[in-house]
């Protein structure tokens, strides 16, 4: 057989022998099989990374929009052309430090890839104690929801000892301990395969489930106005045309509704479609493969069993408004949503990498991020700043505080700089409104980690997180996570927060900075003593099973009613299927100018369905912001109560109340016989009606 130099200075025009293909196709095989795995390894992380910089790069074109007064389909154009151009310079890139990367040294390694280095001795009694801490603050927090007359301060005081202990503890180890290399193994193919299969169940599973949320007519409508008028609403668009002041919760500074009305309108698709059936799956993959990639950075073991259990406590721990679940698939859209399920889970994991490395790729990544953040959600400058405060904290206690300073101002000066300049601009932003309500620490747990037996488990996550994670960084910034957390706990100081800062409306989101799916995740990683490592694994699986068992018999799963969710056969909208089809055929009317009033619940679908139709009450929840105890509140009111048939005014109360909101059509369902006998003696005409279901009746106004 022909050796490698006789190949090499064979001539140019000389055939290769049969022994030289022979050598030659198997490399070529082995190294194309080889560049197919560690693209299949690395797609996560591909995906997660391009989505935050193409998603940072629209909200700074469309921040920078406001200069040019360009129009929302003319910017992502723009934002379009840029991400090609990107894209393909980050290929470049990658070729050539692919062409330039050398064989990276093996370590040896422990169980589930933890590099093998010396362990720092541990102060047992330290450690015992924060268990023991930990225990009591978990048990105790479950219990002092299920009707148990419990002080708060137990679980309070508990957990603070614990959170303190722990944050001691793993402080005394980094300073103690020899530096392990690599800070965490790189995910194989099989496990990053895996990955994206669940993933992309997820994205499939989010076109069927179907959530009746309220706030979709102010985020989802403002995508639909966007789109049909190609314009951005910097004033109020439910209750008037663009001309009252905008609502206390709207400065422009999201840009998530602005992306997905520019993108109907660009791809010419109803916006409401355009978000369920093409962002919305997306969001979901992309919300699962930051969960994936953050469980692996920090599981010191078994991070695929970990992963599976936090999906698993997503979909089965619903049901309250508050639960972490029902923000994931059933709020996705929402960018609130998104900012809980990917930002959160992402930001901790480009911390960890930064503190790690201290790279100019994870920096950028973090303020790639931060930008994001502000771009779905004004929520982001009350979290991010609790989140990176609490990571900034935990590595000053070991010396990196130049490292963190710098992480503080890469993840907060473009978020807390956009609303400080869209408020001296444009006003805004008052933490006065509708959604101004306060819950203290004890109601704060129960909403978010819930009570019970579930309660329990996201208290054992919360306090012995720190103990679970991965040595040094990982167990570091949980460590002070859950001290950040453990701190606002404790009774009085959520009401000082609040009277210092003059917010109440987002304090009970503040567990959003913990990453809890992926510390529940944890838990099923802890190592249970055995002899051998088959039963350790079989131990582990165990308790993942019993985890999984223990969401499925104690918890609401994420397609129950009690979740205010329906499971569809086809992909649907997100609404209750027969106002969807009322409202479209209100829209379809011959219809008078002038506002429509109609049954609230359809007044409160009309504008995610179209702009065009304008309503008399979008939501009363809103009037909040408008005074209650004014003309305008008390108008709408009165006709909506009318319009539902819960209440009777006379005519005399409806008339100047129809006048001064210029009401040109009425619409009731048959079985208000009250409303279907006054409007013929205010004026108006009947001129349609729907059968059953959803029977209806339309009225005009007569000129």
């Amino acid at each position: 057989m022909a050796n490698v130099d006789s190949i090499a200075v064979a001539p140019a025009d000389s055939d290769p022998t049969p022994g030289a293909e022979q050598a030659i196709r198997p490399a070529d095989s082995r190294a194309l099989a080889s560049r197919v795995r560690a693209l299949v390894a690395d797609a996560p992380a591909l995906l997660t990374d391009g989505a935050v910089m193409a998603f940072a790069l629209f909200t700074v074109l469309y921040h920078a929009a406001f200069l040019g007064d360009l129009r929302p389909s003319v910017t992502f154009r723009i934002w379009l052309v840029a991400c090609v151009l990107l894209a393909v310079v980050a290929l470049v890139r990658r070729r050539r430090r692919s062409a330039a990367a050398t064989a990276p040294a093996t370590t040896a390694a422990g169980e589930g890839g933890e590099p093998a280095v010396e362990r720092p001795a541990v102060d047992r009694r330290l450690l015992i104690g924060v268990l023991v801490a930990a225990t009591v603050a978990a048990v105790s927090a479950g219990v002092a929801g299920t009707g148990v007359s419990l002080t708060w301060w137990i679980p309070a005081v508990a957990g603070l000892l614990a959170a303190v202990g722990g944050i001691l503890l793993l402080r005394r180890a980094w300073l103690n301990g020899p530096v392990p290399t690599p800070a965490a193994p790189a995910p194989t193919a099989a496990q990053s395969t895996y990955a994206l299969v669940i993933s992309v169940l997820v994205g499939i599973s989010s076109l069927f489930m179907a959530r009746n949320t309220p706030d979709d007519v102010y985020y989802v409508g403002k995508s639909v106005w966007i789109a049909e008028r190609d314009l951005i609403p910097l004033n109020d668009f439910l209750f008037s045309e663009n001309v009252l002041p905008a609502m206390g919760s709207q400065p422009p500074i999201p840009s998530i509704e602005v992306f997905d009305g520019a993108f109907a309108n660009v791809v010419g698709i109803h916006a409401s479609s355009a978000l369920w059936y093409v962002l919305l799956p997306i969001m979901a993959v992309l919300a699962a493969l930051a969960l994936w990639r953050l469980t692996h950075r920090w599981a010191p073991r078994r991070p695929v069993l970990a992963f599976t259990v936090a999906i698993a406590y997503l979909y089965l721990v619903a049901g309250g408004d508050a639960a972490l679940g029902t923000f994931h698939l059933p709020r996705l859209h929402e960018g609130k949503g998104m900012f809980v399920s990917a930002v959160i889970p992402l930001m901790w994991l480009y911390l960890t990498e930064w503190f790690d490395n201290r790279s100019r790729r994870s920096l950028v990544l973090i303020v790639a991020l931060s930008i994001t953040a502000i771009g779905l959600t004004n929520t982001a400058a009350i979290i991010l700043p609790m989140l990176v405060g609490a990571a900034a904290f935990a590595m000053l206690l070991v010396g990196r505080w130049k490292a963190a300073i710098v992480a503080a101002v890469a993840a907060l000066a473009y978020p807390i700089g956009s609303l400080v300049v869209s408020r001296l601009l444009l006003g805004g932003m008052t933490a006065e409104g509708a959604d101004d309500a306060f819950y203290n620490a004890a109601s704060t747990y129960r909403r978010t980690l819930l009570f019970g037996v579930v309660g329990v488990i996201s208290g054992l996550a919360l306090w012995c997180g720190p103990l679970l994670a991965r040595r040094r960084t990982p167990a570091l910034l949980v460590a002070g996570a859950t001290l950040a957390l453990s701190v606002m706990f404790v009774p009085g100081v959520l009401e000082l927060i609040s009277a210092l800062s003059g917010i109440s409306v987002v304090l009970w989101r503040v567990p959003w900075l913990l990453a809890l799916p992926t510390l529940i995740g944890l838990l099923c990683t802890v190592r249970v003593p055995a002899p051998t490592p088959a039963l350790r694994r079989a131990a582990a699986g165990g308790v993942a099973v019993l985890l999984v068992a223990a969401f499925a018999l104690f918890a609401t799963p994420m397609w129950s009613p009690k979740s205010w969710v329906e499971v569809h056969e086809r992909p649907t909208w997100k609404l209750p299927q027969q106002r969807q089809k009322i409202a479209f055929w209100i829209k379809e009317l011959d219809r008078p100018e002038g506002m429509l009033l109609a049954p609230k619940v359809i007044m409160r679908t009309t504008p995610i369905v179209t702009s065009e139709v304008r309503v008399v009450l979008p939501r009363d929840f809103y009037l909040v912001e408008y005074d209650l105890n004014s003309q305008f509140a008390k108008d709408r009111l009165l006709l909506a109560g009318f319009a539902d048939g819960v209440s009777a005014p006379t005519p005399a109360e409806l008339a100047p109340a129809l006048d001064r909101l210029d009401v040109g059509t009425i619409c009731v369902y048959k079985g208000n016989q009250y409303a279907r006998d006054t409007a013929p003696q205010l004026g108006y005409q009947e001129f349609a009606a729907r059968k059953a279901p959803g029977a209806m009746i339309c009225f005009r106004r007569v000129a």
